[in-house]
């Protein structure tokens, strides 16, 4: 067993850890900044992800620095290409997060278009998925990151839900259009953080079975 690169594979591995909490986080904060409006805390998220971004890039750093001085092994380098594609996923789903933020910026003052049901779940459901992602890829467990594209149906079903509700906002009145048109988008991204967390599974179901499987449908 090499002690050394099980040490800096430990250290990279907290550090994504790390930065899925922070990726969490900024879905959480974007959206409860939606509904209150909160263009403060919207203002928070966008400044937030220059910190995500940078999270991706030191980590990105030390996996090429333990690449370079390792002779890793078949089993050892998929874990670091694991390691790559993950905090590339995490760091487009804190871009959504980023660009909910920017929508809240817009609304600005303006009156609610309707009660906020549905979006904040697809936010609840997508943040689980996010870090059940994330653990299923630190236990290496390929049954948990198969499961998780269960939870994206149900995202997807909701969006769906929200699209179809909002559009019919605005057959029936014109003057909703902007506002719903902008709740889509903030719902849009949602479904597509969801689908990251399902290509971070994919990437797990590789990286453990050194088999590609399409288990969820991967959406770029």
């Amino acid at each position: 067993m090499n002690t050394a690169f099980n040490n800096q594979l430990q250290e990279i591995q907290d550090n994504v850890v790390t930065m899925a909490g922070d990726v969490t986080k900024a879905i959480d904060q974007s959206v409860d900044a939606l509904k209150k409006r909160d263009l403060r805390l919207a203002h928070q998220v966008m400044a937030d992800d220059a910190g995500i971004n940078k999270q991706r890039y030191t980590i990105e750093n030390k996996c090429i620095e333990l690449n370079a001085a390792q002779h890793l092994a078949t089993g050892d380098f998929q874990i670091v290409v694991a390691v790559l594609n993950l905090i590339i996923e995490l760091e487009r789903i804190g871009d959504y997060a980023d660009g909910i933020a920017k929508i809240v910026v817009m609304i600005g003052d303006e009156p609610p278009l309707k009660p906020l049901i549905d979006i904040p779940r697809m936010a609840e459901i997508t943040i689980d998925m996010v870090n059940k992602s994330v653990q299923a890829f630190i236990s290496r467990d390929v049954e948990s990151a198969r499961q998780v594209v269960s939870m994206d149906n149900i995202v997807d079903g909701l969006f769906d839900q929200v699209f179809r509700e909002l559009l019919t906002f605005m057959m029936m009145d014109s003057k909703t259009i902007n506002r719903a048109t902008r709740l889509i988008w903030v719902a849009h991204n949602l479904e597509r953080a969801a689908d990251r967390a399902t290509n971070i599974c994919e990437r797990v179901v590789f990286m453990v079975t050194g088999r590609g499987e399409d288990i969820g449908g991967s959406k770029y």
